[in-house]
């Protein structure tokens, strides 16, 4: 089986107000808290997760926009393969099958290609039995951090003094 290092880049800690992200964010109590770790041989990054039941939409199944933050959060992940900042663009979502509650499922997401500023993506959720319950295709859009997060930051900075 292939080892999967931990993905840098959730040690973002290290801005003064912590990492609150819902989808991956350690320091967000009413979040997924997923963590994901990279396979480098198929360059894909990779969560293993059970899903508690306060996201539930169906009895005992997943919301539809949980599932939907899991396969954002999965394609979000690759822009650490080329060391950018990307925020969705757009993104299709292919509900297959339910995604059940409090059992084992795995998210992957992967690069499908890049032009220019654009970043294409798919991933998917999987059961314990390999078998894909959703689907994702996405296009992220590389920004320039400084640029878009500048007023947000010096305003931060500020509050923290």
């Amino acid at each position: 089986m292939t080892r999967h290092k931990p993905v840098p880049g959730h040690e973002v800690k290290q801005r003064i107000y912590g990492n609150n992200c819902f989808g991956c964010g350690p320091d967000n109590e009413s979040g997924l808290h997923l963590e994901f770790h990279l396979n480098e041989d198929h360059k894909r990054f990779v969560c293993n997760f059970i899903l508690p039941q306060r996201f539930e939409g169906p009895p005992m199944h997943a919301h539809g926009g949980i599932i939907a933050t899991i396969l954002d959060e999965a394609m979000g992940k690759v822009s650490k393969l080329r060391s950018i900042i990307a925020v969705t663009g757009t993104m299709q979502v292919n509900y297959i099958r339910p995604v059940p509650l409090a059992a084992q499922l795995v998210t992957e997401g992967w690069e499908v290609g890049v032009n220019g500023r654009e970043h294409f993506r798919a991933a998917e959720i999987r059961n314990a039995k390999g078998e894909v319950l959703a689907t994702s295709t996405g296009t992220f859009i590389e920004v320039d951090p400084t640029r878009m997060f500048a007023k947000f930051l010096k305003e931060r900075q500020g509050d923290a003094t």
